[in-house]
């Protein structure tokens, strides 16, 4: 969420922009040019002056908050606070899924039994939560960079291995497109991290390649997960019999 301090320091940009000076605005405003130049350094004012600035620069308040939302850094990770909040409702964890795959609320609506009222609970909840941020229309702008990863032990791992993961694998991994591999072997501890690199960048491949194919017709469209892990680890049972 923007603060007042971060509007502030966008405006302070588009006056430079603009070739404004603090004397220009002052007069717009109708206030003392000291005055300005010491509301403008302490960073904090009323959003009423702020819109005031924006009417002075002619630009729109709104346009200056999107403008300073999508500047934002997204997020990497969620904390623990967020992730139980996604998976306190099934129904928000489910919508919080399909956001991260770009859904709209009207694919969400159509393939799942929400009503449209529910749907825009669900994205209220997003955004107040920080996954989004709403905007008109129900449309939204997620807040998550693509290296987005769920916490390893977090809530909402947690729950798909609780829930999830046996759901997952009973399926036959059979079907054109689809496939199950398990490697095992021994490198060299330096040489490991390159290989998670590697699924890394197969996962953020996977990702863009959704992107692209989102102008396709539904009907040529197929849902997938990919689903990647590497780990050091040996089936318990085989451990057992280690000398």
């Amino acid at each position: 969420m923007s603060t007042t301090a971060d509007l502030v320091t966008a405006l302070k940009k588009e006056l430079k922009a603009a070739q404004m000076t603090y004397a220009d605005l002052a007069k717009s405003l109708g206030m003392a040019e000291s005055s300005v130049k010491r509301m403008l350094a302490k960073g904090d004012m009323p959003l009423s002056r702020i819109d005031a600035i924006c009417r002075a620069l002619k630009m729109d308040f709104a346009e200056l908050a999107r403008r300073v939302a999508d500047a934002q850094p997204l997020l990497k990770e969620l904390t623990l606070e967020q992730e139980r909040a996604v998976v306190a409702d099934k129904k928000l964890l489910l919508v919080a899924i399909c956001i991260l795959s770009q859904w709209t609320l009207e694919q969400v609506t159509a393939n799942y039994r929400l009503t449209e009222a529910e749907g825009i609970k669900a994205l209220a909840q997003l955004d107040r939560i920080g996954i989004i941020e709403l905007r008109p229309m129900n449309r939204y702008r997620l807040k998550l960079a693509k290296t987005f990863r769920w916490r390893p032990h977090g809530p909402v791992m947690n729950f798909f291995r609780e829930h999830v993961v046996l759901d997952y694998y009973k399926g036959g991994f059979d079907k054109p497109g689809e496939g199950l591999l398990l490697v095992h072997g021994s490198v060299s501890r330096a040489t490991a991290p390159t290989f998670f690199e590697r699924i890394q960048r197969l996962a953020q491949d996977f990702a863009q390649q959704h992107q692209a194919d989102q102008r396709l017709a539904e009907k040529d469209r197929e849902g997938y997960t990919l689903l990647l892990g590497m780990r050091s680890w040996e089936f318990e049972a085989f451990t057992r019999l280690r000398r």
